[in-house]
C-alpha cells in the first residue's frame, strides 16, 4: 500500500478519534460523565495533539510527502 494511502487513513483515524474525545469532553463538562477539571484539561490537550496529527497526515497525504518511512 502506498505511503500516501496509509497517511490518509491515519488522518481519518486521528480525526475520528478526536471526535470521540471531543464528545467525551462535552459530556464530562456537562456533568453527564464523571470527571473533574484536570481530566477535561488532559483530554483537551490530547484533542489538540490528535487534531494536529490529523492535519499533518492529511497535508502529507495530499501532497505526497512520505513521513512514515523516513
Amino acid at each position: 500500500m502506498p505511503a500516501a494511502n496509509i497517511e490518509g487513513l491515519l488522518a481519518i483515524g486521528f480525526f475520528l478519534l478526536a471526535l470521540v474525545i471531543a464528545k467525551a469532553v462535552n459530556n464530562i463538562s456537562a456533568g453527564k460523565w464523571p470527571g473533574g477539571t484536570m481530566w477535561v484539561a488532559y483530554l483537551r490537550m490530547l484533542l489538540g495533539f490528535l487534531l494536529t496529527g490529523a492535519a499533518v497526515f492529511a497535508f502529507c497525504a495530499l501532497f505526497g510527502i512520505d513521513i512514515i518511512s523516513q
